[in-house]
């Protein structure tokens, strides 16, 4: 595959700062031999790390990959000049694009990663590193894999299933692209293999079997099993003691609050190691260049007491003569430090609501979706209100747009529930996924490139 030789001499494994304490101070990384990279427990740790690193990085969660979901979703607008958002949001999206290349990439660097210590970490002997922390470090990068997997697939498809590490250039080339089906199995079977592995204890920074309980209410709703996306969810739901909704809306993200009860994974960041957003977010007068902003309707839908409810905090606007609408759920000093969300227990509730209104269990749906309304201020919906499935799925539809509409989710949900056409006026179905980047189709012959780009 192209992507692994290419990033060869660069990823491989990362080495990364000797005697960090904290993923958050291990942003430089070594070119080495990736063959020694992990030889003992000491390394082994770093490497895992680094692999967090890699999921936080600018071209993954860290802004690009989020940033595609953002500009397609259709509520938020590009303010810059550069071409490749540009293109994003007026539907002409070309596989030269930057944000497309680097964010591919950048999920196959995590991949890459992930595959050093599954398949390196089980091997070493050093009394240092038990059998109970070596299940935790393979679980950990089974469970980042599968995320890595889930992501590329709900963006591209179907494709190249890199699963053992790239020693040398040679190695995992002329891959073809998996089905869309293969390529969710992988995604299930690396959650499978990961849940025994890890400690069922919880930890909002790092993966534990609570995380991969919540991955996998995702995986099954995304691939229409409602069963087991509701019990899933459930399994976190139920967990009150370490799970609920914070209170109000905004106490999850304001005031600095990192790692609140609302949250099950979330990635920390530093000075050493920024998050990408707040720069694209928040107006030049705090330090950012607004580039991504809620538009014209998303600031009415937020603002709108019977509809945003509190969750009108997500948004501010510049003092005159100005007067610009902005994003601030990323605003930290320094700039950068913000948490970047991965899955809140809000869309464990909204998962479950889904799951049971898609089984006809209405009322239990309601339940779940009014508590999530309830946190935002607003009144309960009723049977009356929502009379049938059609009526509670867009009742479900409408709270996940302005509940997370800076986590990219709004772009995915309308193409898993086949509502963008209606919603955003595209009926090119081939538009539905992003494009593989032309330096990977011209480098490897055996990848071949979606139809319609």
């Amino acid at each position: 595959m192209h992507t692994t030789n290419r990033l060869f001499s660069t990823l491989s494994l990362l080495v990364l700062l000797a005697g960090c304490q904290s993923f958050l101070e291990v942003q430089p990384e070594l070119q080495v031999d990736e063959s020694q990279a992990i030889t003992n427990a000491s390394s082994a740790e770093v490497a895992l790390n680094g692999l967090y690193n890699r999921l936080g990085n600018d071209g993954y969660y860290g802004s690009n990959y989020q940033a595609l979901a953002y500009l397609s979703g259709g509520d938020i607008q590009w303010t810059g000049s550069q071409g490749a958002p540009q293109e994003i949001t007026a539907r002409k999206l070309t596989a030269d694009n930057g944000y497309v290349g680097n964010a591919w990439a950048a999920i196959y660097r995590t991949i890459l990663a992930a595959n050093y210590l599954i398949e390196t970490v089980p091997t070493l002997a050093d009394p240092q590193l038990t059998a109970a922390r070596k299940d935790q470090l393979v679980g950990e990068a089974l469970a980042i894999r599968a995320l890595s997997y889930f992501d590329l697939v709900r963006g591209w498809g179907g494709v190249q299933l890199v699963l053992t590490p790239t020693r040398k250039p040679s190695d995992n080339t002329g891959i073809t692209r998996s089905s869309v089906d293969e390529t969710y199995a992988q995604v299930l079977k690396d959650l499978t293999a990961a849940e025994p592995l890890l400690t069922n204890t919880t930890n909002r920074n790092r993966v534990t079997r609570k995380t991969v309980w919540a991955l996998r209410a995702r995986y099954h709703l995304y691939r229409g099993e409602w069963t087991q996306a509701e019990e899933y969810a459930g399994k976190l739901i139920s967990d009150a003691a370490n799970y609920r909704l914070a209170k109000p809306y905004s106490a999850f993200f304001a005031n600095n609050a990192v790692a609140t009860p609302e949250s099950v994974f979330e990635l920390a960041f530093s000075n050493s190691f920024r998050n990408g957003h707040a720069n694209w977010w928040l107006p030049p007068a705090l330090g950012g260049r607004r580039e991504w902003a809620p538009n014209a309707q998303l600031v009415t839908l937020l603002n709108d007491p019977n509809v945003g409810g509190n969750r009108k905090d997500l948004i501010a606007q510049t003092a005159p003569p100005g007067n610009l609408w902005y994003g601030r759920l990323y605003y930290r000093n320094p700039i950068g430090t913000d948490p970047q969300y991965i899955i809140r227990i809000a869309e464990l509730y909204m998962i479950r609501a889904e799951a049971r209104a898609r089984v006809g269990k209405l009322t239990d749906a309601l339940a779940d979706l009014n508590t999530v309304r309830d946190r935002a201020g607003l009144s309960a919906l009723t049977a009356a209100t929502t009379p049938d499935l059609a009526a509670t799925l867009l009742a479900i539809e409408q709270e996940r747009r302005v509940e997370f509409p800076f986590e990219a989710d709004r772009w995915f949900d309308l193409i898993r529930t086949g509502r963008v056409a209606t919603v955003l006026g595209i009926t090119d179905t081939k538009k539905y996924v992003f494009p593989i980047p032309t330096s990977e189709i011209l480098a490897d012959k055996a990848l071949t490139q979606n139809e319609g780009y």
